[in-house]
């Protein structure tokens, strides 16, 4: 049977990140996507113009729509900026009890602009991530989950994941692209232990999607039943690659996006 991956996040309308992100990243892995929307941005690769909300009952009935009919087999969460959203997609969880879900705690952009809006942090850390299989924040993100300041080591960045952990999911994933160094180490760490992934950090602004990328690459590996640990390697090596090839697509004025086909086409013919 074809492996389907769903997706729940917001909309980017340059196409690098969000809902268009993670249905590249699915088709690029041999993974069919479905997609809820959550939210409406107008954004490119220079920042995030407006955000439009879809209303929590129109989220509830995306996901309904999608799990009657189509044998989901992984979920990606990405953009909840709201509680009632927040909320909704938790209930949806509850109905239909997807095998994995990878939660993505989409906080700010690559531009810097705020996704999620401050009261909304708190119904995440207590609706949502005690439902999620595996929630990936990057430094940042992971930080802000905690109350804490930013992890600088990796003694650090364990005790977060250790933290993050306590709050119910299965696994964390701390993602080190936006530390220093001559590596970008992400850590993953679960009741059964922990595993670091580790590639050379390839100097670029374009790395618009990154964190997007990197969890629905993982929810793909999950849908065509790789092991955790597995799935987390293949996507790392991915989004390394798309990162390395991102260059080439000279694609807009800011934070460009990471090229999900890198495998297919280099873009250098653009």
């Amino acid at each position: 049977m074809t492996a389907i991956a769903l997706t729940i996040a917001g909309s980017d309308s340059g196409g690098g990140a969000g809902i268009q992100a993670d249905l590249k990243t699915f088709s690029a892995l041999g993974v069919y996507g479905a997609s809820v929307l959550t939210a409406l941005t107008a954004q490119n690769t220079l920042g995030v113009t407006a955000i439009h909300d879809v209303p929590p009952d129109f989220v509830t009935a995306q996901i309904d729509a999608v799990f009657s009919d189509l044998a989901v087999n992984a979920v990606k969460i990405g953009m909840l900026s709201q509680p009632a959203a927040i909320r909704a997609v938790a209930a949806g969880l509850d109905r239909w009890s997807p095998a994995h879900v990878v939660l993505d705690p989409v906080m700010v952009a690559a531009s810097g602009a705020n996704l999620l809006q401050p009261e909304a942090v708190a119904t995440l850390r207590e609706v949502l991530i005690p439902r999620a299989h595996l929630v990936t924040p990057n430094l940042p993100e992971a930080a802000r989950l905690l109350g804490d300041g930013v992890a600088t080591t990796e003694a650090a960045m364990m005790d977060q994941a250790r933290r993050i952990l306590a709050m119910g999911p299965r696994a964390v994933l701390i993602k080190g692209g936006h530390g220093h160094g001559a590596e970008s180490a992400d850590l993953l760490v679960s009741a059964a232990g922990h595993r670091w992934y580790r590639a050379a950090r390839h100097e670029t602004q374009n790395t618009h999607g990154t964190g997007c990328t990197l969890s629905s690459a993982i929810a793909a590996g999950l849908a065509r039943g790789l092991p955790l640990e597995s799935a987390v390697a293949e996507a790392k090596a991915y989004v390394t690659a798309a990162i390395r090839a991102a260059d080439g697509l000279k694609i807009g004025r800011g934070h460009g996006p990471v090229h999900h086909f890198h495998a297919l086409w280099t873009g250098a013919e653009a």
